[in-house]
């Protein structure tokens, strides 16, 4: 049946709002541009993006899909690499409503929801000493159901540890509408009453595999190493009962034959003691021969890199200089050992050097047990891939291939890859991998923008093809899936009678072809070709991003409007329709969504480059646009602003004052309301009236004297200008806090008497005012000069906000202040209170439980951990929310958009009020008003804990 529900937007969206609410129906152009692309090099644009929250609904989006003829895919992350997370049916995301978890058995198992993401599982774990199986490099970003659903391994768990060894149970609904829970004890009986025609037929299934011993002997042969090309056959062979069966063939099944709603798996033990080196061969043939007596003795991960992946990130921290001395045909291979007891320790140790004792290398291997020095080396090692797509040429896509070998030949395969580079002319592709299990990864460079590029990669995969399949028999994916790029040769590696059981069983599961269509059995022998993604050239700020989103769990908007990844997938397509030439309605829409999807609701708080490989900051692209709005006459009143900053700061003391005042006469609730319309009549340009509302600061600072100062005390303009919040019962500032505590230490303080004026110039850079933050940027360094006696003492700083925006302001500075600058020394009162003031004091007494929300500059200057160290020195106990993260307050988001704010708390604000203290401490003020909101508790500076702690 087809009507206007399958063919437009709007038809659809009313269709859909039946059974799902409507504000979890995405139709609009920028929410399905949004969705078009995952981390592969295919593109495609939903009909419709549902954020799905329970099964009941995923029970009405099959039946729909059915009625309409829909197609229907699900995405959980959206971080594939081979296009199996994108549709242009009904895309439906099992991500945001789906974070359950729940620890069982005392670790051994773990009971988990698709959206959770992999590391999440495992922090959760990590007080038992375990972790789940699947270790892929993306663990930080991925989730479990494409974990599950594309049968994840990664870099040490190998084949025994991936989901479908480790899997104990699933909870799944079928393209029917009914729903198994395969740990009941009659889910068998179920299974084949409710679905006869399937179970039977995964028993016939099952009898033909068993009945050809040519197959099932070469299904054996193909699981014993990495292989997740077309459906899990082995579980034809491993199980009896069709739930069994079923069960395990959804593991690696891509999301084609049902909906993984929930598993449990077993755990596996984390190793905590390792011993890691990074070992160089003259090449990578003897890199790769390597390998197998490395495995003998018991290494764990045995990670290869050839010369060029290797150049690709010889810069970065934690790269050991020789890398940059290499011989262009060298190699690399990350090796670890690792044990569950210190006392093996030695062990480790002796199997190191008896592995590389007959081994061909150019340095002496070096082998850490630095935990430091082995997160820095696996951090390159998991960022090579995002690294080598970010040096691609402007234009070109970065694809990533998956193949594996059988280990004895691996080194002659490795070799001839690179010879395919060569025929085909790809003189930047890399090879790297897992090498442990003959899995390699190549990354190539591609543009899509023309037909002989095309048809160059084309000729390039069929080479390909060749030489993995006919030539070594090896896999043509290890561990990323078939997707769309593998699925036209599924029958190529597997033969005509294992393609025809992969075929019957896609029709058993899903008779009308309706679940994720072209992913893993498609009829056509140019799928692959098909939906190319392009990537335009656009903005310097985010050009070498390749999509891959390992930016988005740490997003604050990412639940509201867009993330990182998303904010530059809409820039390219609206460089698309621009390149066109054709003006258009989508366009149009594009560009006036785009304000409040990609700039208003963006917090620039940088949290995104700290987990881009390649440290793309898409705040500074906000900045970027958000400068080119302003007009010449905002402009000129920004920089009016900045040289009379004193004012500004008596304006808004006073406008708190008095807003105090009216609320007291009207409520809350009645200052709400005149500000809202008072936002109106100013086009969105003022704050809202939201509780809780600081009071004023006094006007007057702490008297403090410059003889015998350690510092110089900056207090920020956030904690000149606002005061408590209401139900703050402290009798004194931020400001006296400190005061009190470093003279209390013996390390007292100065606070400049011409100090009020001054900013980081951090308000004026976040709106795109370059000029007010260039001349606020420089006057208050020359400042600093003068009030420092030349750099001689340190500048402490109690907003982490303003100290990560001064430290950063460089770029803007004049050459004569850039020289002050670097002799400048700018500390965070948290590195100030940690490093000198609390080695002198005596703590006295201490809160029971602490909560504590690290703020993103605190996070990006790496100065979470300090902070911790402080709440500890002064608490019985410290908890940190494991979803803590971006409060996107950002200045004035909070009040601008609260809406942002709120989306951005909710997980975190939920947990901190579980807790169960009284203590909550932040180090920025505007982030502590925005827990404030979010919890209903009172967030104030770290330094009130630290002063009451130590009062005598």
């Amino acid at each position: 049946m087809t009507t206007v529900a399958a063919t437009t937007p709007a038809g659809l969206a009313d269709t859909l709002a039946r059974i799902i609410p409507g504000e979890r129906v995405l139709v609009r152009p920028i929410d399905r541009i949004a969705f078009a692309a995952d981390a592969s090099l295919y593109r495609l644009i939903p009909r419709a993006v549902v954020l799905s929250s329970s099964i009941d609904e995923i029970r009405s989006l099959f039946a729909l899909s059915y009625r309409y003829r829909i197609p229907l895919t699900f995405r959980a992350a959206g971080t594939s690499l081979s296009g199996q997370s994108i549709s242009d049916g009904i895309l439906v995301e099992s991500a945001r409503f789906w974070k359950s978890i729940r620890v069982e058995d005392a670790g051994r198992r773990i009971r988990l929801q698709p959206g959770v993401i992999g590391a999440h599982a495992n922090r959760v774990l990590a007080s038992y000493g375990a972790k789940i199986g699947p270790d892929p490099a993306s663990i930080n970003t991925c989730m479990v159901g494409g974990i599950l659903s594309n049968n994840s391994s990664g870099m040490c768990c190998g084949v025994e540890q991936n989901a479908y060894h480790t899997l104990e149970s699933l909870t799944f609904v079928l393209p029917s509408g009914n729903v198994f829970d395969t740990a009941l004890p009659d889910a068998d009986a179920q299974f084949r009453q409710l679905e006869p025609l399937l179970a039977r037929g995964l028993l016939e299934l099952k009898a033909r595999v068993a009945g050809d011993p040519v197959l099932s002997r070469r299904i054996r042969e193909k699981y014993r190493m990495k292989n997740t090309v077309g459906y899990s056959l082995n579980a034809f062979l491993d199980y009896e009962n069709p739930i069994e069966i079923f069960r395990h063939l959804l593991i690696g099944a891509e999301g084609t034959l049902a909906f993984i709603a929930e598993a449990v798996l077993r755990t596996v033990p984390d190793l905590p003691v390792k011993c890691t080196g990074l070992l160089f061969f003259p090449s990578l043939h003897a890199a790769c021969a390597a390998i197998e007596p490395l495995r003998q003795v018991g290494a764990k991960a045995l990670e290869i890199m050839d010369r060029a992946a290797l150049r690709s990130v010889e810069g970065q921290t934690g790269v050991p200089p020789v890398v940059r001395k290499l011989p262009p045909e060298a190699a690399g291979l990350l090796t670890e050992f690792q044990c569950l007891e210190e006392s093996g320790r030695s062990g480790l140790e002796r199997a190191a050097r008896e592995g590389v004792g007959g081994l061909q290398l150019l340095e002496d291997a070096d082998f850490t047990h630095d935990a430091g020095r082995q997160i820095l080396l696996w951090k390159v090692r998991s960022g090579m891939f995002p690294s080598v797509g970010a040096a691609r040429r402007s234009g070109t896509t970065a694809i990533i291939e998956d193949v594996a070998f059988p280990i004895p030949r691996l080194a002659d395969a490795a070799v001839d890859l690179t010879r395919l580079f060569d025929k085909h002319n790809y003189p930047e592709a890399i090879i790297f991998g897992h090498a442990k299990d003959g899995n390699l990864h190549f990354v190539i460079a591609q543009s899509f923008n023309d037909q002989p590029s095309i048809d160059q990669y084309a000729h390039f995969m069929d080479d390909v093809v060749k030489l993995v399949v006919e030539r070594y028999d090896g896999a043509l994916k290890a561990e990323h899936g078939t997707g769309r790029n593998m699925a036209p040769f599924v029958e190529t590696e597997w033969g005509p009678e294992a393609y025809g059981i992969m075929k019957r069983l896609k029709e058993l599961a899903d008779p009308e072809g309706l679940l994720n269509p072209g992913v893993i059995i498609n009829s056509d022998p140019q799928a692959h070709l098909c939906h190319l993604k392009s990537l335009p050239t656009v903005e310097e700020e985010i050009d070498k991003c390749i999509e891959c989103g390992y930016c988005e769990p740490q997003c604050p908007s990412r639940n509201l409007t867009c993330t990182p990844r998303q904010r530059i997938v809409v820039r390219r397509e609206l460089k698309r329709l621009h390149q066109s030439g054709q003006a258009s309605g989508l366009l149009a829409s594009l560009e006036e969504d785009f304000n409040y999807h990609g700039l208003d609701t963006c917090a620039v708080d940088g949290l995104c480059a700290t987990t881009c490989p390649v440290s793309i900051n898409t705040g500074d692209l906000t900045k970027l646009l958000r400068a080119g709005q302003q007009s010449a006459f905002s402009k000129r009143v920004a920089v009016g602003m900045a040289r009379h900053f004193s004012k500004i700061e008596k304006s808004v003391r006073l406008g708190l004052r008095v807003g105090r005042l009216l609320e007291k006469l009207i409520g809350t609730s009645g200052m709400t309301f005149v500000s809202k319309m008072v936002r109106i009549l100013t086009h969105q340009q003022t704050p809202l009236w939201l509780t809780p509302m600081p009071g004023a600061a006094s006007p007057h600072l702490p008297a403090t004297q410059p003889h015998g100062a350690v510092a110089v005390y900056f207090p920020s303009c956030l904690t000149r200008i606002m005061g408590h919040l209401p139900g703050e019962s402290s009798p004194i500032s931020p400001a006296e806090a400190l005061v009190s505590t470093s003279r209390r230490a013996g390390r007292p303080v100065w606070i400049p008497h011409d100090v009020a004026g001054h900013c980081c110039a951090t308000p004026f850079s976040s709106k795109g005012y370059r000029e007010a933050h260039l001349w606020m940027a420089n006057r208050v360094v020359d400042s600093l000069w003068k009030w420092t006696e030349q750099g001689h003492l340190p500048v402490v700083i109690d907003t982490s906000v303003c100290t990560h925006g001064l430290k950063g302001c460089r770029p803007v500075l004049s050459i004569e202040n850039a020289t002050k600058f670097d002799q400048l020394t700018i500390l965070d009162s948290v590195e100030f209170a940690l490093g000198h003031l609390l080695p002198g004091l005596v703590v006295r007494r201490k809160e029971r439980i602490t909560v504590l929300h690290p703020v993103c500059s605190l996070v990006e200057m790496g100065l979470s951990a300090k902070f911790e160290r402080i709440a500890q020195a002064c608490s019985e106990n410290v908890v940190v929310p494991p979803s803590a993260g971006c409060c996107a307050f950002a200045g004035d988001r909070g009040w601008l958009f609260p809406e942002l704010t709120e989306s951005a708390t909710r997980e975190e604000a939920q947990e901190a009020r579980s807790a169960g203290a009284k203590g909550f401490y932040s180090s920025s003020r505007t982030c502590e008003i925005g827990m404030s909101r979010a919890t209903g508790q009172v967030y104030r500076s770290i330094l009130y804990l630290l002063e009451w702690a130590t009062r005598e």
